[in-house]
């Protein structure tokens, strides 16, 4: 029986059997397969299974279906190959059941990182010897001693001013 094994870090190993004739995957919990994502639509798609035929249909999601990094509306799903619901990505695999030694055989699900991780950013930081100014420049103090000399000469003038009023007249 084929199932749906998702890839994407934070869901990795999650599985979605295909049990039914009509399965639907979406954010919302009146999904068969709920993935509460937010890149998933509230109704993402359907996927139909009949005669062992499994076809994927897009329920008009806003960040779409993918198969095998392809935008689809409707596609017949082979084995092993890739489907994206928004950002969060699935495989289709056959179910394992146990083989003859009455033991669980193992699939091969790998996690596929999604994002930045900071060890990411840590490996990608640059050291940056700063001069002894510094970047930014002091800003020129030109201005500041024109204004407060056009002030020293008009207290002067003041001053001046007030002698002259007091002492001559």
């Amino acid at each position: 029986m084929p199932r749906l094994v998702l890839l994407t870090e934070g869901f990795t190993g999650r599985t979605f059997e295909l049990e039914s004739e009509r399965s639907t995957v979406g954010r919302l919990e009146d999904n068969t397969f709920q993935i509460p994502a937010p890149s998933v639509s509230g109704h993402h798609c359907e996927i139909l299974l009949k005669d062992d035929v499994v076809t994927i249909r897009d329920l008009g999601a806003t960040n779409g279906c993918f198969v095998n990094g392809e935008q689809i509306t409707e596609k017949e799903l082979g084995q092993g190959e890739i489907v994206r619901f928004g950002a969060i990505e699935a495989r289709l695999e056959e179910s394992k059941g146990p083989d003859k030694s009455g033991r669980k055989q193992l699939d091969q699900t790998s996690v596929l990182p999604q994002g930045v991780k900071l060890n990411d950013l840590e490996q990608g930081t640059q050291h940056i010897t700063m001069s002894k100014g510094g970047p930014f420049k002091r800003k020129s103090t030109k201005g500041k001693l024109i204004w407060i000399t056009i002030a020293a000469i008009v207290v002067v003038g003041v001053i001046g001013t007030l002698a002259y009023v007091f002492f001559l007249n």
